[in-house]
């Protein structure tokens, strides 16, 4: 426990079957988050949790899964190939020259300094359009992010048919997502620690 915020040094969060121990770490003056940083943990633990969210999802039968860049590749290789797929599709969030004319959606996440953007490749399109589209990240926490990437996915003719998550944080989170509430789960909860 930090003595001059009351916020403990570390959260552990249940995750599906497993735990993971996250450290609690700032974001402003006054709030601190457990943070989730998927290429820290183990590859067995995203293995796992991939798994266990793609057995969460099978029913609905999604014809591929689209993450956003960067730490929501992991998540999107486990489940991917937990349901037996042999294609995903990434959100980029940095514009590389193939990326000219993507569609594109802005987003602010709690962990970025700024404003960014989602983009979807147009040559990824057909891969998208008129399937049956299982998005998936890390966390989902305020859903800005997971909110633009959906709108994203919709403009692009995508039929969503799940959002999941390894953990989602907070109590914002819902109402940002409330058109999908039928359709979203995560694998865990984790709070916020206000400072």
């Amino acid at each position: 426990m930090h003595e001059s915020t009351g916020v403990p040094e570390n959260h552990t969060a249940q995750m599906g079957s497993q735990q993971v121990t996250l450290p609690v770490v700032p974001v402003s003056d006054d709030l601190s988050i457990a943070l989730m940083m998927v290429i820290d943990q183990p590859v067995s633990v995203i293995e796992t949790a991939g798994r266990e969210l793609a057995a969460h999802f099978r029913a609905v039968e999604p014809d591929i899964v689209v993450a956003p860049a960067t730490l929501g590749i992991p998540v999107a290789i486990e489940v991917t190939r937990a349901l037996g797929l042999d294609d995903y599709v990434i959100l980029q969030k940095t514009r590389k020259v193939h990326l000219g004319d993507a569609l594109e959606a802005p987003v602010h996440a709690i962990t970025s300094t700024a404003g960014a953007s989602l983009l979807l490749d147009r040559a990824r399109l057909d891969d998208v359009a008129g399937r049956r589209v299982l998005f998936v990240d890390d966390v989902i926490s305020t859903g800005s992010s997971s909110g633009a990437a959906l709108c994203l996915l919709e403009e692009a003719g995508a039929d969503v048919v799940g959002v999941g998550a390894l953990l989602a944080e907070g109590d914002g989170w819902p109402e940002a997502l409330a058109d999908y509430t039928d359709r979203l789960f995560a694998l865990g909860r984790i709070p916020l620690f206000p400072r």
